[in-house]
Formats: C-alpha cells, sequence, structure tokens
C-alpha cells in the first residue's frame, strides 16, 4: 500500500485508459506520455496498461506501507528515497516504511510512478484512468490529496537485480519540439499559406494547456470558407483550428466529436513530446508520410519488446551491431555486449544468433572483440 503525504501540483491515477466507450461520449484518459508511463511498468514486471501514478510538474511525497518494486520515468523530477538521491528511468526496491520524495520537474511537465503490480482502484467501464472532469474512475474520480491511500496489485515474477535503461533511451525534454504529423483529416479546408504556417511556424503552448488539449500561439493558419464543420469523430493528436486561426492539438482527455476543421493529427510516438511541453515550450510540426508514422510505431514497440525480456533477465546489455551488408546473412558481426545471450529481439543458437532486421531474419556468428 501507498500513502500519499503530498501529492504535488496534479497527481491522478491512469492506465490505457478507455477505449470502449467513445460512442457514448466517454473521452478516452490514460496516460497523458504513453512512453514513459509504459517504461516505468515494464521496469515493476507490469503489463503495459498497469495503472500508474500520474504526476505534473510537481511529483510529491508518497510512503510505501510494504516492501516493493518500484520506477519513476517521465520528466526530470529530481527523486530521493529516504533522503539519499535516486536514479530515474530504473527499477529500485523499497522497503517498508520507506519515502520518495519527488520534486518539481527541471525538463518535461510530466513523471510516471509505477508499482510492481500495478495500483488497485476500482475499475470504471473497463479502466482504472481518472477522467477528473466527470469525476469517474481512478482515486475517487478526483486527483490525490494528502492521506489518500492506495493498493497495489500482486507483482508479477521479475529479477532480483533492478535495471536502469541504457541513456539513449531516455527522452531529452527541450523546451522546442520538433512533433511530426499527418495532414488532415480536413487539410483541403484550409489554405495554401494555412498549411504553410502549420509546418513553417514556430508555435507557443498557451497557459490554457492540460490534459484535455493544447492550444498554441503562434501565426494564424487560414481557412478557406471558416472554421465550421458538421461535427465528426475527435481523437487525441487531432490539430483544431478555430476562428481566431491558433491551433488546438486534442490530447487524451479530449471530446468525442467536434466542429472545428482539422488541418493534422500528430502521431502517435509524438503525442508524447507534447504532453510534456510547458507553458512557453514551442512546438515546431513536421510533415510526417504515413511510412514513417508506422516506421515510428514499429520503434516504439519493438523498444517495449526488448525492455520487457531485459527486465525478466535482470540485466541490460551495452551492444554496438555493425552490419556491413544487410544482403549477406552470414557476415560476421562485431558485437559488444556485457552478456551475448542478451541481445534483444535475437535468438541464441550455439556461437550463432538469429536476428531480427527490419522484418527479415538472419543467422549470424558471434565474434568476441578482445
Amino acid at each position: 500500500m501507498i500513502r500519499v503525504i503530498q501529492p504535488g501540483l496534479l497527481t491522478t491515477v491512469q492506465d490505457e485508459g478507455r477505449g470502449n466507450y467513445l460512442a457514448f461520449g466517454m473521452p478516452r484518459a490514460g496516460f497523458m506520455d504513453r512512453y514513459a508511463a509504459r517504461m516505468a511498468n515494464l521496469l515493476c514486471g507490469n503489463p503495459l496498461a498497469a495503472a500508474v501514478l500520474e504526476m505534473t510538474i510537481i511529483g510529491g511525497s508518497y510512503c510505501f506501507e510494504s516492501a516493493a518494486r518500484i520506477a519513476v520515468c517521465g520528466a526530470a523530477m529530481p527523486l530521493q528515497l529516504n533522503g539519499e538521491s535516486t536514479a530515474a528511468w530504473s527499477a529500485v526496491e523499497v522497503s517498508a516504511g520507506d519515502v520518495l520524495e519527488i520534486g518539481a520537474a527541471t525538463t518535461g511537465c510530466r513523471a510516471y510512478l509505477a508499482v510492481a503490480g500495478g495500483l488497485e482502484v476500482p475499475l470504471v467501464m473497463g479502466s482504472r484512468s481518472t477522467y477528473y472532469r466527470a469525476g469517474i474512475g481512478g482515486f475517487s474520480g478526483r486527483a490525490l490529496k494528502s492521506g489518500d491511500q492506495l493498493f497495489c496489485g500482486v507483482p508479477g515474477p521479475f529479477a532480483a537485480a533492478p535495471i536502469q535503461l541504457p541513456a539513449d533511451w531516455i527522452p531529452e525534454y527541450p523546451s522546442q519540439v520538433d512533433i511530426r504529423v499527418m495532414t488532415g483529416p480536413q487539410a483541403e479546408l484550409f489554405s495554401s499559406a494555412g498549411l504553410n504556417a502549420l509546418l513553417t511556424s514556430v508555435y507557443t503552448v498557451s497557459n490554457e494547456a492540460d490534459r484535455m488539449g493544447y492550444r498554441l500561439e503562434g501565426e494564424k493558419i487560414e481557412h478557406l470558407t471558416g472554421p465550421d464543420i458538421v461535427s465528426d469523430a475527435l481523437t487525441p493528436g487531432a490539430i483544431q483550428v478555430p476562428g481566431s486561426g491558433q491551433p488546438i492539438v486534442m490530447m487524451v482527455d479530449c471530446g468525442t466529436t467536434g466542429g472545428y476543421a482539422k488541418i493534422a493529427t500528430v502521431i502517435g510516438p509524438d503525442l508524447a513530446k507534447v504532453a510534456q511541453t510547458k507553458p512557453q515550450d514551442s512546438l515546431r510540426f513536421v510533415s510526417c508520410s504515413d511510412q514513417e508514422a508506422v516506421q515510428a510505431l514499429q520503434q516504439e514497440m519493438d523498444r517495449y519488446r526488448q525492455v520487457a525480456e531485459w527486465a525478466a533477465c535482470g540485466e541490460v546489455p551495452a551492444v554496438a551491431v555493425n552490419v556491413a551488408s544487410p544482403e549477406m546473412p552470414r557476415e560476421v558481426l562485431q558485437l559488444q555486449t556485457q552478456n551475448p545471450a542478451m541481445l534483444p529481439a535475437t535468438r541464441q543458437v550455439g556461437r550463432k544468433l538469429r536476428l531480427h532486421i527490419a522484418g527479415k531474419s538472419y543467422e549470424v556468428e558471434i565474434e568476441e572483440v578482445k
């Protein structure tokens, strides 16, 4: 069980959200930054969708009433366990009575605290996510308060030795970010100058930025006739442009329909980048093809799979792979790793590996590098 000492600025219970009730007008809710939340879950040996704490701007402090494995991922918030600094993006063992203090974000906006077994709050419409505008889900349908007590589920099997993600898998959260978008579904309702403004201008996050949507400020986006359409489906990532010409990026608590034209949609892997920006940060939108969007999603999913494998074995390899020619499957590869058996997306066969690259399987030999 976790006892809330100080809850931070806005801390709620979230999971993957409730996607089965959109037709009834119920927003999805769920993780704002799915990458950070899922990584925290994997480091704890949880399913990707397990419920976690989402902490905004300021983390808070929490007392663990029993031993547990935890992980904090996301915005750079200083962590102290019983007064001693501890690492984020890492699995950490805590004992009964330990206190975790999470400070204010120095970069980024949201961090996620996962506990082995996940947080056990009642399911509402198939999800444990908080949708606080309707007062449902999570902990009594609201943000956490001091004195709240959260129960944890039964942990799955995990390695005894904590692991930490490789540094290059930990996102940076700069104050200006590039966000990949696919134009549409109503791009034809905007002038060429309007489309050009979206893709060449820098937009600033306004003070009206929350779990429902991010209002941006910058060069006006011009409609051909007007901003209104017959209301149709709305999804997280959609970029609506009202009559002001200032874009609004829909986030996970957005409504299920909307009546403003949508000029573009942020691709799934980059919506997490939007979620980690704060007022006065800047966004630049970059056009993205269907193929590039699929590749970005595949890369994200591959990382989840690899971290799940590492967490199960309690070791993250340091791997450098040089492939002279992907079309030469028996090319000897130069590999540097603490444990060759732990290579991601591979299966060891004696001194050979089956390596998966871009959807193809190769059998390769291992050569030790002195």
